[in-house]
């Protein structure tokens, strides 16, 4: 097939650089508006915390299969951006069913369909960009902190929202910044060399059926089991301690500010201390997090330290997972590779989260179980990384 010289060097301008971290401020700030209060918008509508837990679960397990749909697609036709307009536009499209349901089943439908084309943008986004950039993680980190930056933006300013207006305004601005999104992937450039390389020969199961990668994946699963309280009921257990709409997202909002100086810093400390202990000292700093909240959230300097560790929380796990993958998975099965660690990490282990989180909640006198439990999981987590030989997951 003949390829335009000039793809690559567009792909790899400073323009296309600059579109990439304008899709990930709007990716994320999408994740900024609807993860920290979702759980506040269900609570408006009625619904009890065991119903807000079941529907993260149900909606979270679309994060299983279609992210390996879409990656699959990706390698084969070696569309990745095509691909990634697609799921963005269906994304839109079905979250929009929000403003025309109701009721535990209707809502469930339009948030797990819009889940299903959702998981088909995160995984071509991160290849395009590794692509883009040669695969450096200092060059990859820079880009990337423009998602943690849309994630602040957009969290503090629906908190905001609720303050002024109602619990439905996350629905509003979501669908606002969905439509844009769409829009902005419409201007990318991707490389066209990952097609010549998609006939490499060989099986993706070679590379994941591997002690590594398999522990790897648990850990990950189990961060993300973790993660299910947090996600789920922090919003509700700050308003329920007497912090305002606005308070919660300015805590939300520093959590994610920690995460801009570690993505900056990201590529050299992964240089320094390989992908394994990374990972550790991160999850187990994590493990340590979720005790301060379940403890002694009503004290302020508590949250705020709490907030600060996200960086390692998120942040850090989550760059080096996916320099990690990259490396490790070979160019002929990156997006799949993505596609695994999101399915089992944050599918599995994200709906196994929320749903144990939200059985143990009870309207928010389980906190403090609900808390220890998620430090029990990321120690787990950790514990899974000292079964992998350091030379194995160097990546």
């Amino acid at each position: 097939m003949l390829q335009n010289p000039n793809d690559d060097s567009r792909a790899r301008s400073a323009l296309n650089i600059g579109l990439l971290g304008v899709t990930y401020l709007l990716y994320f700030g999408q994740l900024g508006v609807l993860v920290p209060y979702l759980g506040v918008f269900l609570d408006g509508r009625g619904f009890t915390s065991e119903q807000i837990g079941e529907l993260f679960a149900l909606i979270t397990i679309a994060r299983i299969l279609g992210p390996n749909l879409w990656a699959s697609m990706a390698d084969r036709s070696g569309k990745g951006l095509n691909i990634l307009r697609l799921g963005s536009f269906f994304t839109f499209s079905t979250f929009s069913l929000v403003f025309f349901v109701e009721g535990f089943w209707g809502l469930t439908l339009s948030f797990a369909l819009m889940m299903m084309f959702w998981t088909a943008i995160l995984p071509q986004l991160e290849v395009l960009t590794l692509n883009c950039v040669d695969g450096q993680a200092n060059r990859y980190s820079r880009i990337r902190l423009w998602g943690s930056i849309g994630f602040i933006l957009l969290t503090v300013a629906a908190g905001k929202a609720i303050d002024m207006f109602s619990s439905e305004a996350p629905i509003y601005a979501s669908a606002l910044v969905l439509l844009v999104l769409f829009l902005s992937t419409l201007f990318l450039t991707e490389t066209k060399t990952t097609q010549n390389e998609n006939a490499e020969v060989g099986s993706i199961w070679t590379q994941v059926l591997t002690r590594p990668f398999l522990f790897f994946l648990l850990s990950a699963a189990l961060l993300q089991v973790s993660f299910g309280t947090y996600y789920g009921f922090f919003a509700l257990y700050a308003r329920d301690l007497g912090y305002s709409g606005q308070a919660t997202g300015l805590f939300i909002a520093l959590g994610v500010a920690a995460e801009i100086v570690i993505f900056l810093l990201a590529g050299k400390l992964i240089k320094l201390f390989g992908v394994k202990w990374i990972l550790f000292i991160s999850i187990m700093v994590t493990a340590a997090r979720w005790f301060l909240l379940g403890a002694a959230a009503e004290l302020l300097w508590v949250i705020i330290i709490s907030q600060i560790i996200h960086a390692f929380s998120f942040a850090m796990t989550h760059a080096a997972s996916v320099h990690f993958i990259h490396h490790f998975m070979g160019k002929a099965f990156q997006s799949r590779g993505q596609a695994i660690y999101i399915s089992i990490g944050f599918g599995v282990g994200g709906a196994l989260g929320n749903y144990i989180s939200g059985q143990m909640w009870h309207q928010g006198e389980g906190a403090f179980a609900s808390f220890i439990f998620s430090t029990a999981a990321a120690v787990l987590s950790a514990l899974c990384l000292l079964c992998i030989s350091s030379k194995k997951m160097k990546a």
